[in-house]
This record gives C-alpha cells, structure tokens and sequence, in this order.
C-alpha cells in the first residue's frame, strides 16, 4: 500500500495535462516498487540461482 504522500508527489512529477492511463501507470509502477522493498526487508526474497532452479 502506499501512502497519499508519495501518490501526491507521483501527481506532482507529472505534466500539466495527463491522462489517468498514465496516473494509474504511475500509482500501479509506486505500488509494484513499495511491495517489493517491503518483502525485501522482511527476507521474502530469491537468489538468481533459487529462481533459476524454479523454472
């Protein structure tokens, strides 16, 4: 989940006129980052070699 602040700031780095597609890229791209640092930091990570072996 992220927080309104940083949905604020993705809002602001956008250009004057946008269209949601491109908001909602943008939220869901800030999602996808915040989920995978928070599963970073709790360990729930692979190696290359661990995700190698899974194919």
């Amino acid at each position: 989940m992220i927080t309104k602040d940083k949905a604020i700031e993705v809002i602001k780095s956008l250009p004057e006129e946008f269209s949601i597609e491109e908001l909602m890229n943008r939220l869901i791209l800030l999602n996808k980052i915040e989920t995978g640092l928070r599963q970073a930091e709790r360990g729930e990570t692979f190696t290359t070699d661990q995700a190698k072996k899974d194919d």
